[in-house]
């Protein structure tokens, strides 16, 4: 018989509490389509910290079907637990490829959200399906990182995402409006985007009540391999 420590159980009651957000931004032609995993991770003060566990972009030109196994494969798998949502880009072809994700996800669809990248100043549609400016997303981002609740583990692709990071830029039009994305033609964003929707898909849980509570320590695993 083995017996657990009452640390043991609490490091397990903790976990259950630990949610796991995978975001996938689809590319098309000559873009790549980026993954990556964020731990959400509920703390003392209410505001939960996130850890970016994995990242990865897959080859230029990998059918979606091919890309879409590999998620739900990823999905499986034990470091993910039984807390996870999978936030994919539905703009453009990404609406074909939803509906490839709710046919291989089945009754567990109800893990997915489909986003839209917008142009737009609001947040429209519900939460299995919404419309977000893409303003929103990076916001999100750059608030997350400043305050430094948004970590990296040492992950290959870390390079990579520096370099998006660096390229991505704001440019206000003639009317006013604000755009976001890569300065340099032949520049990527794919890895920043991935990041984005599921760092502002694990706020927008978090201020609706649905993320948050104690914790107080977690080891940071790369899925890698």
């Amino acid at each position: 018989m083995q017996f657990m420590t009452g640390a043991d159980l609490a490091r397990k009651a903790e976990r259950q509490r630990e949610l796991s957000v995978i975001g996938l931004d689809l590319g098309q032609s000559q873009d790549y389509t980026a993954l990556s995993v964020l731990r959400v991770l509920p703390q003392l003060n209410d505001k939960s910290s996130m850890q970016a566990v994995h990242l990865e972009r897959f080859k230029l030109g990998t059918p979606y079907p091919q890309i879409v196994d590999s998620v739900l494969r990823l999905t499986q798998r034990p470091e993910l637990g039984d807390q996870w949502h999978l936030v994919v880009d539905a703009t453009g072809v990404g609406k074909a490829v939803v509906d490839l994700f709710k046919d291989g996800l089945g009754s567990e669809k109800r893990r997915l959200t489909a986003v839209t990248i917008t142009a737009g100043s609001s947040v429209t549609g519900g939460r299995s399906n919404c419309g977000v400016p893409k303003r929103d997303l990076v916001t999100t981002l750059l608030v997350l990182l400043e305050s430094g609740r948004l970590v990296f583990a040492d992950l290959p692709e870390m390079a990579q995402l520096s370099a998006e990071m660096l390229d991505f830029r704001v440019k206000i039009t003639s009317s006013g409006n604000a755009i976001w994305g890569s300065w340099r033609e032949g520049s990527h964003d794919d890895l920043v985007l991935s990041v984005a929707m599921a760092a502002w898909w694990a706020e927008r849980q978090e201020k609706r009540g649905r993320v948050g509570g104690s914790y107080n320590g977690a080891v940071v695993h790369s899925y890698q391999g």
